[in-house]
């Protein structure tokens, strides 16, 4: 097996495993991933991610030109746009996922800083992630307001619409966005329960050991 026939069955195992516990629902969602070469294997438009064909995965090369497969998800600006800025970004996945949506439509989310700092996982994994607008599905709008982010952010959530998180690897960029969704079921869980939070100098520590990019 080439290491591209690898990554392709890699990223549909990834894809089936978010959908089948209900990460992403219907034909929802859409996950893209840096091939050896250069180019990128894209999940094609209107696909279910508990049905992805490796065969079928949309195809450009290192040019992003469009070469093989399916016709690629509607919201390639938003991966072109991750890819584009930043140079660590392998992977790129977006989920529909409820409970991330659920906390972007309070009337008190943060925008710069939407997870609540509950656990030390989603700061590793995820750094601050930033809360965007409502925007169409498909709006080449929402690439360009991560464009805007100047590569500062390796995740955002698109409000009312869900969360989008860029990795080195296919499984760093599901493992991430995975504990975004799980930061917010916590979140959402612990509202008006007045929870202990991490504190500035817990969240110091974890970012300085971690590594993580903090911007303040």
């Amino acid at each position: 097996m080439t290491r591209e026939s690898a990554l392709r069955e890699r990223i549909c195992e990834l894809a089936k495993s978010m959908f089948d516990r209900g990460l992403t629902g219907g034909n929802t969602g859409n996950i893209s991933s840096r091939t050896p070469d250069g180019g990128l294997l894209v999940s094609p438009t209107g696909t279910s991610f508990g049905r992805l064909d490796p065969g079928r995965l949309s195809r450009f090369d290192a040019a992003g030109r469009f070469i093989s497969g399916d016709r690629p998800t509607k919201e390639m600006p938003l991966h072109s746009a991750f890819y584009d800025i930043r140079s660590t970004a392998g992977a790129v996945v977006h989920l529909h996922s409820c409970h991330s949506v659920a906390l972007s439509m309070m009337p008190d989310a943060d925008e710069d800083n939407f997870l609540p700092p509950l656990t030390p996982y989603a700061i590793m994994k995820l750094g601050k992630v930033k809360l965007l607008p409502f925007f169409l599905p498909g709006d080449p709008a929402m690439g360009e307001a991560v464009r805007g982010l100047a590569g500062k952010r390796s995740a955002v959530m698109l409000a009312s619409h869900g969360p989008v998180v860029a990795g080195k690897t296919v499984e760093s960029a599901c493992f991430a966005i995975e504990e975004l969704e799980e930061t917010a079921k916590l979140a959402l869980l612990l509202r008006g329960a007045n929870p202990t939070l991490l504190t500035p100098s817990q969240i110091g520590d974890v970012t300085e050991r971690f590594d993580v990019e903090w911007d303040e």
